[in-house]
């Protein structure tokens, strides 16, 4: 055998090991993203929050990855790489399984955002680590083991790793396995990627195929240093592109639900983009795509503008093609101007650095420093400056450097319009609330009517509560809890008269306090500190209560779980994030806690009124489970008495009274099949309207 045979023999064999151990980083990469906040949601209340902060962490130790790639890659002489990258390894490999511990499930008065990156840094924060440096490092031991051969494939192949990863996860991984044997078999998975990637070393610890820096420097084609301007513009496109991948699921997630399968979709677009763009030239056209995004950002904000009135099926499609072609923009133009591989690994420090600016402006700084959801407005205004940039510096184009001024007028006549139509959106947003809020939770809004004579308080766009202003209305309950509701006929007519201790998760304005009586015990449980406040300081339904009330400061399935039986007569769930459906509050596990919590004749009342899925279905698995009897009861809307349109659920050991039938407005049995959610498994397309 030559030995140029044996040569090309041994290329391929590096080849196939380093696509090997690069793919199979991205794919753990990817999955444990999903995996550990899928474990952690109902910790922490299920709010969109939840998975912006675990983004927002997964971005800042991927910008530390990057960084420990480029600094050992640039300060280290590959043999010291090679060394100090598996005595890592072998050290993370000793802290797994990465099963969070139950120990970490927050305290009420904890900061959320907080206790989820120490968790997150404690269970996958070494692995996370050392997976992030993966693609950027080994695609720099590649260029120093096959000089000449361009790397960047490598990084291509890496995207496709990383989004298989998450295609599989909701449709494959979730669906088969529990989250504890999910994280055990990922635990295996991160042993063997460490084996693989300490192989990739050996070439550097011979020294037989790297001789030196200046040898590989000089074989390869490096190119022009990049000037600040291209790392300028490298950082600027990385952020955009982060941004509104966050203000996107957000989105999303604020009026449907906050599931695994709803943040991959915005990350999988996210990460096909980067797979096209870098896979070559052909994927990407600058006026085609240019003009495209252009006309998406119009229907971007008229779907805004929209609101709760349009599908949320239109709704998903739009936002997530806005972010399509954002992404595509952003990363194409980011793979046209790609450096040579002696300045890879600051290229991907900078693209690194963007998106955790990206992510630490949505995930930490937004929700404390802005009242509203304006995160996304400014991502979409971002994107129409992208346009003109892009222009600015491109040498072929009529706009380079500021020329043909007329062209100049009509894009920036364009770029105004569309701003006014966010500004609209954003002053609709607060521009006619006497009060607005945000937290981690989201963002409360209480608005008057013009003739002030009733209050309501909002989140999102969806009406919580309601109540008249004048003295002889106050006390009548309003919205979705009227008289004739499923719950007001409950709270009329069960064990009244008598002695009852009643339990209500969701606090809103407090309107089921106007049913309490002298002899009966009101306990609230409430998530959002920030709601408790606006009952109080706006609302009188707590305060003209007859009935003695609690309300316990946090998750009410944490609360439940630690507190001794409640034996409550009557139990009401009614929680929801904006129009979200509180998943976790209604899995057969969080079923269980409730009928642990009631009386043998008491009653759970479950709210299931919802714009866009009927949550009825998977009421009713939660009865069959636990042997109960059911019941759908309607209420109808009346405006003079400010109820709407709502639907509950009865629950009960024993057959529903006959009183409380004839107190509602619409009584009947369930009549779709029953479908039972656990806290591992939920399917959300199984339930929409």
């Amino acid at each position: 055998m030559s030995a140029e045979t044996t040569t090309t023999e041994r290329g391929r064999g590096v080849l196939l090991l380093f696509a090997a151990t690069i793919f199979g980083s991205a794919f753990l990469l990817f999955q444990v993203q999903p995996l550990i906040s899928r474990f952690i949601l109902p910790w922490f209340g299920g709010s969109p929050a939840v998975w912006s902060t675990c983004m927002l962490f997964f971005q800042v130790v991927l910008f530390a990855g990057y960084l420990y790639a480029h600094l050992t890659s640039t300060k280290l002489s590959p043999r010291w790489q090679a060394i100090v990258h598996a005595c890592l390894l072998i050290g993370a490999a000793s802290l797994l399984p990465i099963t969070p511990d139950a120990s970490w499930k927050p305290d009420p008065a904890a900061n959320p955002s907080v206790r989820i990156i120490m968790l997150l840094g404690a269970c996958v924060g070494l692995p996370y680590f050392l997976l992030s440096s993966t693609g950027p490092l080994l695609q720099r031991w590649f260029s120093l083991q096959a000089p000449g051969v361009s790397p960047y494939r490598l990084y291509s192949l890496s995207n496709i790793g990383s989004l298989l990863a998450l295609v599989s996860y909701p449709f494959v991984v979730e669906p088969a396995l529990s989250s504890p044997v999910q994280a055990e078999m990922w635990s295996w998975g991160f042993g063997a990627f460490a084996v693989f990637c300490i192989a990739c070393s050996v070439g550097l610890l011979r020294g037989s195929s790297v001789q030196t820096d200046d040898v590989t420097t000089a074989a390869a084609d490096d190119g022009p240093a990049p000037t600040w301007g291209d790392r300028l513009t490298w950082f600027g496109l990385a952020a955009v592109a982060s941004i509104m991948l966050l203000a996107t699921t957000n989105q999303v997630c604020l009026d449907v639900a906050t599931v695994p399968f709803l943040w991959i979709l915005p990350l999988t677009i996210y990460l096909l983009s980067f797979i096209l763009c870098f896979d070559g030239d052909r994927w990407y056209n600058r006026k085609a795509y240019t003009a495209l995004l252009f006309v998406t950002l119009i229907a971007v904000i008229n779907t805004l503008l929209g609101g709760v009135g349009v599908s949320i099926i239109i709704q998903v499609m739009v936002y997530l093609a806005g972010l399509y072609f954002c992404c595509m923009v952003c990363h194409g133009e980011l793979a046209a101007q790609k450096p040579g591989p002696k300045y890879l690994t600051s290229f991907y420090l900078l693209l690194s650095a963007g998106g955790a600016v990206g992510g630490l402006f949505v995930g930490l700084i937004a929700p404390y420093v802005f009242s509203s959801y304006w995160e996304m407005h400014i991502g979409l205004f971002a994107c129409m400056l992208v346009i003109p940039a892009i222009y600015y510096r491109d040498k072929s184009s009529l706009l380079h450097n500021g020329n043909s001024r007329p062209a100049w007028v009509i894009m920036s006549v364009a770029v105004c319009l569309l701003s006014v139509g966010l500004l609209r959106h954003a002053w609709h947003l607060v521009g006619e609330s006497i009060a607005v809020t945000r937290n981690f939770y989201g963002v409360l809004r209480v608005q008057q009517n013009e003739q002030a004579t009733k209050r309501g308080l909002y989140h999102g766009s969806i009406l919580h509560g309601m109540q008249f202003l004048d003295d002889e209305r106050r006390h009548i309950p309003t919205t979705y809890f009227g008289v004739r509701s499923g719950v007001g006929a409950v709270l009329q007519n069960h064990r009244m008269g008598q002695e009852r201790h009643i339990g209500i998760v969701g606090l809103g304005v407090g309107t089921l306090a106007s049913y309490g009586t002298p002899k009966d015990e009101i306990r609230y449980y409430e998530i959002n500190p920030e709601v408790v406040r606006l009952a109080e300081d706006y609302f009188t339904f707590l305060s003209d209560c007859k009935a003695e009330t609690e309300v316990v400061l946090g998750d009410a399935r944490l609360s439940l779980e630690h507190e001794e039986n409640q034996q409550y007569d009557v139990l009401v769930l009614d929680a929801f994030s904006g129009d979200a459906i509180p998943t976790h509050l209604l899995t057969r596990e969080a079923g269980e806690l409730y009928a642990q919590h009631l009386k043998d004749d008491g009653i759970l009342c479950v709210h299931v009124s919802n714009i866009h899925f009927d949550l009825r279905p998977v009421v009713q698995g939660l009865a069959e489970h636990l042997g109960m009897y059911s019941a759908n009861v309607e209420g109808l809307a009346n405006e003079e008495q400010g109820t709407q349109h709502c639907h509950w659920m009865l629950l009960s050991r024993q057959p529903i009274e006959e009183q409380i039938i004839l107190a509602t407005d619409a009584f009947n049995k369930p009549e779709d099949g029953p479908i039972l959610w656990t806290d591992y498994w939920s399917n959300l397309l199984a339930v929409l309207r």
